[in-house]
């Protein structure tokens, strides 16, 4: 049987992926010396960027803030909040793979002095207490089954006071969900619970809710007319450029599709919230 970090790694980790990007911006002629310049494939949670920064106003991400950014993919996110919002970012990853893509990516738009990333598991931190004004996840604790542990674990790190900034999948009201999606190939990673059950295990890990939002539809809506324009450049309306299909692989668009099936038959919904570490 496989172990949870195999099935994991079997599910995101994607060969060669620094190299596959360059070439892939190298067959498209797109250039890369800013954040902005890789928006379309680097922030592959629904909504993109627009819900990156969303959520960082939500929460009211400021300058200086030392940041943790659990499960940071390629670090699409942790390059926004550094150079929009003036943060200070630490991106962790389970992917070997994302970490190396995510330094590459950092380094080539020159926010290396304000951004780092550290390979590892996001359920067993290795820094010191009270060491992060914000803890940022999104889209990652549907693949975390002992959720109580990871939230004990993160108001470890987190200054009193910090803040709890996440935009997360839950279980809508009919399971399963159709698989394969962004987070999950089978239910053998998927751990997905009710927004009911996610705010009463935030709670009991002593997190106070200061905002919490349901985008289910506006979710819905974005993703149909990402599909749709894909389509369009599929047809050769506009410029090639590199999406998603080079981080998520050849399945990327099986996923979109399942997410909209998904998000139409309420069996996933999608929250984003803003919690506060009590005393």
């Amino acid at each position: 049987m496989k172990t949870y970090e195999q099935a994991i790694k079997d599910h995101y980790s994607r060969e060669n992926l620094s190299d596959n990007i360059r070439k892939a911006l190298v067959r498209t002629g797109e250039t890369v010396s800013s954040h902005a310049d890789t928006e379309a494939f680097d922030e592959f949670h629904i909504r993109g960027r627009e819900a990156t920064r969303a959520l960082a106003d939500l929460a009211g991400l400021t300058a200086g803030m030392r940041v943790l950014d659990l499960g940071c993919g390629i670090g699409g996110p942790a390059r926004t909040l550094a150079a929009e919002y003036g943060c200070v970012v630490t991106g962790v990853d389970l992917v070997e793979e994302y970490v190396r893509a995510a330094e590459m990516l950092t380094a080539q738009v020159g926010l290396s002095d304000r951004v780092d990333f550290r390979h590892g598991d996001m359920a067993a931190l290795p820094f010191d207490p009270s060491s992060f004004d914000a803890v940022w996840t999104v889209h990652t604790t549907m693949n975390v089954e002992n959720k109580t542990d990871l939230f004990a674990g993160m108001g470890r790190v987190l200054k009193p006071g910090g803040l709890l900034v996440l935009y997360e999948v839950c279980a809508g009201a009919a399971s399963p969900p159709y698989y394969p999606v962004p987070w999950a190939s089978d239910d053998a990673i998927n751990f997905l619970v009710s927004t009911d059950e996610l705010k009463r295990l935030l709670g009991a890990s002593g997190f106070l809710e200061l905002a919490w939002q349901d985008v289910s539809q506006v979710s819905l809506d974005w993703l149909n007319r990402a599909i749709a324009a894909r389509k369009a450049a599929g047809k050769g309306a506009g410029p090639a450029k590199v999406g998603l299909g080079v981080v998520m692989g050849e399945t990327a668009a099986q996923k979109s599709g399942n997410m909209v099936r998904n998000l139409e038959e309420d069996r996933i919904r999608l929250i984003q919230g803003v919690f506060q570490l009590g005393s």
